[in-house]
């Protein structure tokens, strides 16, 4: 292993560096205290050391010494370090990360350069970079029903060359040039859509492919087809995609195996060679970290660790990621982990955007810290976008990027940036943090107050201009002075650039992607035991149904009930697979992700999502079998058995592949994915050869008949039962069996070789399904939608934003209040995993006995580190909680809150920006004014104040731009952030709570949205916002400051002072606390003042001296006064629960929904369009058999065609409505919390808005359909058909609406959906005639609503023909009366109890919505 000084050298020098960025928590005081040249070591040491020495490169690579808790090292096998082992190592090597970091990181380079090894290093280059788009513009960019139609037939017509398209060309990067450095710290900034991300994703070669790029992108030199920019280069998002079923630890442990080692064992080995030549002993706990880094593949890594520590993640490693549904990390510690994720790798080059989005300052300091130490120390390449940058934090960066309007304003070295601008006539004032003017003094509306030339006149100065001025500044000059000499390659380090597309050996990604699927089998293990319990209920209701005792083989109609029985149990299988769908695309986010950064090819992830789950379906199959087979009674030959058996199972893993790769190819649009899952579903089980007789099948579907994986599957297992002993029998007049005549008459085929053709091609078919699983995986992606839409009102817009003039007309009547709070104290119940580390407790307290009171007219922050319980403090006060224990009192003005008034009179900005995704800006704001505001407001009083909102929060240029969803369309991060404080602003709230109003925000944004809360506070309005990382302009635009300290304990309440006066001298008078640096932010350093590294250092409580202080006590005084009503004043009371009555709010609920749906083409769109393909199809493949009706197959065929599409194109409406559902849920969930509307309304709504589509829908299936397949026509017939298909479609929407109401996510509501599915088919009374139902199942027909609706439209359409059919030798009406028991009379009851079932689900839906709360807070 001893190759190449260079290769290895910097190789693994790159790889310890990263190695150092992942080290984790260090306990010991000594670290490093074993130096490699000490000359006091233990013989017995340096024995175990020598005999060390002897052994081979390989052996010794995975040996060290470690010292135990006694001091004496030990020989160890670094492969099997145990947990305890690593942590009592990582304690010795860095204690605190805040004050070890740098020594760990500084022994590890002094270990590298004395033996003269060189580091790696990237110096990444652009040139003339262009970037330019093409999009939809204005009216045509919104996604309606209509322009969805229209670009369907544009974009078939461009691609056929017959006309051009309409896509405007717009400039996202125009002539960019530069040079990121390594050993240097690079920091980005801009305004929003400026193209930081986009310059980010260019340089990182992550760019969408669809866009047209430009120029030259150069890695030391070379091209990016010269190496692998992905893993040469690490590109953080800003958006936090994780599996939220695994932990933090998992999360990065995963990561770390698929990343590799790198060049570590490179390094190492070259490393150890050159050590062991020039007779140096390293320190035996670095030489452990280093050999523990060079092992990839493990489950447990040091680099984890490190991570961890370095990150602050150590406290959570064990918690759930979490989800929208999943209680997990905070969204600042989500953040995190998205960082650590690619920390853990070797990469040599980091691209960041945007990484302090949730964070704290003092957190952000922290982490841009340790990557500073990383950089200059390892020699690295770091290009971080911030948006809030702390002066601090600032101070940390070596170089600036200043972007603006798609163009570099400045690029150099930090300590220029400002004289350039005061070239240009701008200053930056003093406590103004430069970042935060860097970003404002490109703005058109901030510029001028930075204007320092007072004696010439002030005229805005573009991007473009700023871009022209720096060219000739001394900086610029040597910049392009720089790119004129082309990298000198010879100066490349071999191990720089990487040359090997994955991180480790595929056996490797094979093994972690199996890892990550059991384990995400295991935490879901719900899901599948709910899966198994419903096969059992299925089988056992089936059993009971087809019981042996009434199972005959006397004649063919006996034949048909068994016929149904296998048929159902094929079909119930292939329907069960549909739930593969929605958790299969509940994944493609992260696979996406993960794909793009070559953690692993598509293969390596599709292959365990396969194979893990055919024991499943093992399970699943022998559960169905074994309860069933004997007890219905089919041959009693056990090879039968068993071949029944390889059938299901092959059929059921047939579906599996099917459905999922069906979520691949639908990429993760679970809406079209359940639509054409569903289609598909229908289709291939429509020509399977049972609905409809292979002998009836036209010609030109025959070839549909052929390719039908049920086709074989249905072939094969009726062949098995038919030919079997039981069936060997003759019939009068005929010389073959009873079988065969059974298998002849339904059109299946009769040689017992087509069982084996039948397995055969389900496993081909198996194969091609996942196959094309795995192609979908690997070659689409993600969809992004890129739309813009221009305002009408743009000049109006801009003309009037800053003028402040009509700012105080904004005020609306309200009454101010206070909240008051006393010893709070709020608890969950211990969660398993800390009662499995031996935790006895049964609750655990996040907040301990917390008190305080906010004031109108006094702004309050509420701070803390991450996990200190801002959030949850937060909740508590505003009721928002749905789960734990509060005890404590919490008062309105003097009186106990109640949350039905409270909410009335409060609003609430959450961290997460949820709102509905397919209306505009002002339509979220109208909506939420409409319902909100009192009723004895004026409309036109209404529209003004929205106005004033917009004009406030800047939205005015976004008033008709689609919010759309969070990281797919629609607003950016903070666009979408102003958004959420403008709906509760035109809510004209007394209380407003506001979970970091500024997180996401740019310092402009920021600026912005804090102007408009301090105007709104000075309105005499009580507001509490928390906030994690403000600048100093922002943090003493607050009145007042609570501070939380990790635990959920108070440690300072009172007032900050002028320029934060009061609460610096509060925390300068405790004895140890580190005085406050001129220039440095108060925020910042309070935060890292009482750090708990800090409590722990100065041996102090910080809650504790606060208790004992008299701001405490005067605290008190004040709870206790505000806590008494004022003498004039009344508890809160308003006459309704809500603003506005019943009918408003349902009418605003409607109008929502109204535009929710037709701006939703993915739903409504493909729906339709579905809905015409599934008519032409059953219509041509039931063509003309709706008028035949001469033997009792001719009526079976015109029964399937209806049965079909009762049973399964109802199936696909309740399959697509359940995201659309769940989506709009959560949204419900904000907006009925604040008060906006009760559920009834909503759900009626819901319920209302999609009868029109369905009406539609069903109208356009009838017409075709009957006309095609060619039923009577008459009026009263005709009307029968479409009532009960419309009815049916509404029943199957409701349904599917209601499960998700009764469910906690879409992938349970889609599995307890596909049970009664089953269940429905099996007592529709087609694949059993109802008269051969057993007396004690025939109440569920009655309650099935297929059986009904079944009954309705066949009785309605042959009920009253007289004609005799040829071979029954009875009239229709007679047969239909005798074989299924239907009565033509008896419609109009069927149509009555058709519509009650629509009705009844309905009503559970909006029940559910009512009662039941999934949302865990």
């Amino acid at each position: 292993m001893e190759g190449s000084d260079i290769y290895r050298g910097s190789n693994s020098l790159r790889s310890t560096s990263f190695r150092l960025r992942r080290n984790r928590t260090t306990s010991s005081e000594n670290v490093f205290s074993k130096a490699s040249s000490c000359e006091e070591e233990d013989d017995e040491e340096a024995l175990k050391w020598a005999s060390l020495e002897k052994l081979p490169t390989y052996d010794r690579l995975r040996k060290g010494l470690l010292a135990t808790s006694r001091g004496v090292a030990n020989e160890i096998d670094i492969n099997e370090l145990g947990f305890q082992d690593r942590q009592k190592l990582l304690d010795r090597l860095v204690k605190v990360a805040e004050e070890d970091n740098e020594k760990f990181l500084l022994k590890l380079r002094e270990r590298i350069d004395r033996v003269g090894l060189n580091i790696p290093t990237v110096e990444v280059r652009f040139e003339h970079l262009n970037v330019e788009a093409e999009v939809l513009v204005g009216s045509r960019a919104m996604p309606t029903f209509l322009n969805f139609a229209i670009n369907l037939v544009e974009s078939v017509l461009t691609f056929l060359h017959i006309m051009s398209s309409k896509k405007k060309q717009v400039t996202i990067f125009k002539d960019v040039s530069g040079i990121i450095k390594p050993n240097r710290m690079t920091l980005l900034l801009g305004p929003p859509s400026s193209g930081k991300t986009t310059l980010l994703l260019a340089l990182s070669g992550k760019l969408d492919p669809s866009l047209k790029v430009s120029g030259k992108v150069s890695y030391n030199g070379h091209e990016m087809n010269e190496f692998v920019p992905q893993r040469t280069a690490a590109y953080i998002s800003q958006h936090d995609v994780h599996i939220g079923e695994m932990t933090v630890r998992e999360t990065l442990t995963f990561s770390a195996r698929c990343q590799g080692v790198g060049s570590r064992y490179d390094l190492l080995s070259e490393l150890s060679r050159r050590e062991k030549e020039a007779k140096i002993k390293p320190d035996s706990d670095i030489d452990v970290y280093m050999k523990a880094t060079t092992i990839g593949g493990q489950e447990a890594s040091l680099v984890t660790d490190y991570v961890l520590k370095i990150l602050g993640l150590d406290i959570c490693a064990n918690t759930m990621v979490g989800n929208e549904m999943l209680r997990g990390i905070s969204g600042g510690q989500r953040k995190r982990v998205t960082i650590g994720e690619m920390l853990v790798g070797p990469a040599n080059a980091l691209f960041m955007d945007e990484i302090s989005t949730g964070l704290d300052s003092s957190t952000t300091f922290q982490i841009v810290n340790s990557l500073k130490q990383y950089v200059h120390i390892l020699n690295g390449t770091a290009f971080i976008s911030l948006l809030q940058p702390t002066p601090e934090t600032y101070q940390l960066f070596d170089d600036i990027v200043l972007i603006s309007d798609g163009e570099i304003i400045y690029q150099g070295p930090r300590q220029h940036v400002l004289d350039f601008f005061q070239c240009m006539g701008f200053n930056c004032p003093e406590r103004k943090s430069v970042a935060d003017f860097l970003q404002e003094v490109t703005s058109k509306k901030d510029q001028e107050q930075y204007w320092s030339q007072r004696d010439k006149p002030y005229n805005f100065i573009s991007a473009t201009q700023f871009a022209e001025a720096f060219q000739s500044f001394h900086v610029g000059k040597g910049m392009v002075d720089e790119l004129s000499i082309p990298f000198d390659k010879s100066m490349n380090h071999r191990a720089a650039l990487t040359t090997k597309k994955y991180g480790t050996n595929l056996k490797e990604l094979v093994k972690a992607n199996i890892s990550r699927e059991y384990l995400l089998l295991k935490r879901n293990s719900f899901v599948y035991i709910f899966k198994l319990s419903q096969v059992t209920m299925i089988a056992i209701i089936t059993m009971t149904l087809f019981l042996r005792t009434k199972m005959h083989r006397e004649s063919i109609d006996d034949g048909s009930v068994y016929f149904g029985a296998l048929y159902f149990s094929l079909s119930m299988l292939t329907v069960l697979g549909i739930s593969e769908i929605s958790m299969a695309s509940a994944k493609l986010a992260v696979l996406y992700k993960q794909r793009d950064l070559l953690f692993y090819p598509s293969w390596a992830y599709a292959i365990p999502t396969w194979i893990l789950k055919i024991p499943l379906s093992f399970l699943d199959v022998a559960n169905w079998v074994f309860l069933t087979y004997y007890v219905i009674g089919y041959d009693s030959n056990v090879g039968r058995f068993f071949k029944q058996y390889l059938v299901l199972f092959l059929t059921s893993q047939m579906a599996s592949g099917l459905f999922r790769a069906v979520a691949a190819l639908s990429r993760n649009n679970v809406i079209v994915a359940n639509t054409f899952g569903a289609t598909i579903g229908v289709t291939i089980l429509l020509l399977g050869g049972f609905i409809l007789s292979r002998k009836n099948i036209k010609d030109w579907w025959i070839w549909g008949y052929w390719i039908s994986p049920i086709t074989y599957g249905l072939n094969a297992i009726m062949v098995n039962e038919f030919l079997g002993k039981s069936w060997h029998k003759f019939t009068q007049n005929s010389n073959k069996t009873l079988g065969v005549q059974a298998l002849e008459s339904h059109g299946f085929f009769t040689h017992a070789y087509w069982y084996w053709i039948g397995v055969g091609v389900l496993i081909g078919y198996i194969f091609l399904f996942n196959i094309l699983y795995t192609m979908a995986l690997t070659y689409l992606t993600r969809e992004y939608l890129h739309i813009i839409c221009y305002s009408s009102r743009r000049v109006n817009a801009s003309n009037n934003s800053s003028n402040g003039r009509r700012r105080k007309g904004m005020v609306l009547p309200f009454e101010p209040h206070s909240i008051t709070f006393d010893e709070v104290v709020y608890s969950v119940d211990m969660p398993q995993e800390m009662k499995d580390q031996g935790v006895t407790e049964d609750r655990l307290v996040l907040l301990k006995g917390v008190s305080g009171a906010f004031r109108p007219g006094v702004l309050t922050a509420l701070m803390g580190v991450t996990g200190a319980g801002k959030t949850t403090l937060m909740d508590v006060l505003a009721g928002r909680k749905t789960g734990g224990y509060i005890d404590g009192s919490i008062k309105i003005s003097g009186y106990p809150k109640k949350q039905e008034t409270f909410a009335r009179i409060s609003g609430y900005c959450e961290q997460n920006d949820i709102h509905s995704p397919h209306i505009t800006v002002y339509e979220s704001l109208f909506y939420s004014a409409w319902l909100r505001l009192s009723v004895k407001i004026d409309s036109n009083d209404k529209k003004m104040f929205i106005e004033e909102v917009m004009e406030l929060v800047e939205l005015n240029l976004l008033r008709n731009s689609l919010v759309g969803l969070p990281g797919v369309s629609g607003l950016s991060i903070e666009q979408r952030k102003r958004l959420t404080i403008a709906v509760e602003l035109v809510a004209n709230p007394s209380i407003i709570f506001m979970d970091e109003p500024t997180s996401g925000l740019d310092a402009r944004a920021a600026a912005i949205v804090m102007r408009t809360i301090r105007n709104i506070v000075d309105t005499g309005r009580t507001i509490l916002c928390t906030i994690h990382q403000p600048n100093i302009d922002i943090f003493e635009a607050f009145d007042e400051l609570f501070l939380l300290k990790r635990g959920g304990q108070e440690i300072y309440v009172g007032p900050l002072g002028h320029h934060s006066s009061q609460l610096i001298r509060y925390f300068e008078s405790i004895d140890g606390v580190t005085k406050i640096k001129d220039g440095h932010n108060p925020a910042t350093w309070m935060l890292e003042a009482t750090s708990s590294a800090k409590e722990l250092n100065l041996g102090v409580d910080f809650h504790e001296i606060y208790k004992n202080s008299d701001l405490y006590r005067r605290n008190k005084e004040m709870i206790a006064e505000l806590g008494n009503p004022g003498p004039d004043s009344n508890d809160l009371h308003f006459p309704n629960k809500y603003a506005q009555p019943f009918w408003v709010q349902f009418l605003a609920c409607l109008w929502k929904q109204h535009w929710s749906y037709w701006r939703n083409p993915s739903y409504t769109a493909i729906r339709f369009f579905t809905t015409i393909i599934l008519a032409f199809i059953f219509g041509t493949i039931f063509w003309n058999l709706g008028g035949k009706y001469s033997n009792k197959q001719d009526l079976s065929n015109a029964m399937g065609s209806i049965y079909i599409a009762v049973l399964f194109l109802g199936l696909q409406y309740a399959s697509s409505v359940q995201p659309v559902v769940a989506i709009e849920r959560v949204v419900f969930y904000r907006e009925n919390a604040a008060g906006m509307y009760s559920a009834l309304p909503y759900a009626n709504a819901q319920v209302l808005i999609e009868l029109p589509y369905i009406l539609a829908q069903a109208t356009i299936y009838g017409v075709m359909t009957y006309a095609m397949i060619g039923f009577e026509w008459t009026p009263g017939k005709f009307f029968w058909y479409l009532f009960f298909m419309y009815f049916a479609f509404c029943y199957y929407t409701f349904y599917g609406m209601m499960t998700v109401a009764l469910t906690p996510n879409r992938h349970v509501a889609s599995i307890v959906a596909s049970s009664f599915y089953a269940i429905w088919n099996l007592f529709s009374g087609f694949i059993i005639p109802p008269p051969r139902i057993p007396v004690w199942w025939k109440w569920y027909y009655w309650a099935c609503p297929v059986s009904w609706t079944l009954y309705g439209a066949v009785a309605s359409q042959f009920g009253d023909i007289t004609h005799i059919m040829e071979s029954e030798h009875v009239s229709v009406q007679d047969f239909i009366r005798s074989y299924y028991g239907f009565k033509h009379d008896f419609v109009g009851v069927c149509a009555i109890v058709v519509f009650g079932f629509a009705m009844l689900f309905a009503l559970i839906f909006a029940i559910a919505i009512k009662v039941l709360n999934f949302q865990r807070r």
